[in-house]
């Protein structure tokens, strides 16, 4: 494979994940309220759940930029 449609499906995985990323903040928002974050955790641990995903996005834009750029 060349190194240029490495680049490109590199590229597309980056941003399908920030994509994805970006769908689970919105249903983690809706979740909440709705009162839907699960019976089987506290608010407290789904509060920490939606920060570590936006962490985790923020990550991701970075690296789907880094590659973008490259």
């Amino acid at each position: 494979m060349r190194e240029d449609a490495i680049h490109e499906l590199a590229v597309n995985k980056a941003f399908a994940k920030v994509t994805m990323l970006g769908i689970e903040i919105d249903n983690n928002k809706v979740d909440l309220a709705n009162g839907l974050y699960g019976g089987d955790i506290t608010l407290e641990q789904f509060m920490l759940i939606v920060e570590g995903t936006k962490k985790e996005l923020k990550i991701w834009e970075y690296i789907a930029e880094l590659i973008e750029n490259k």
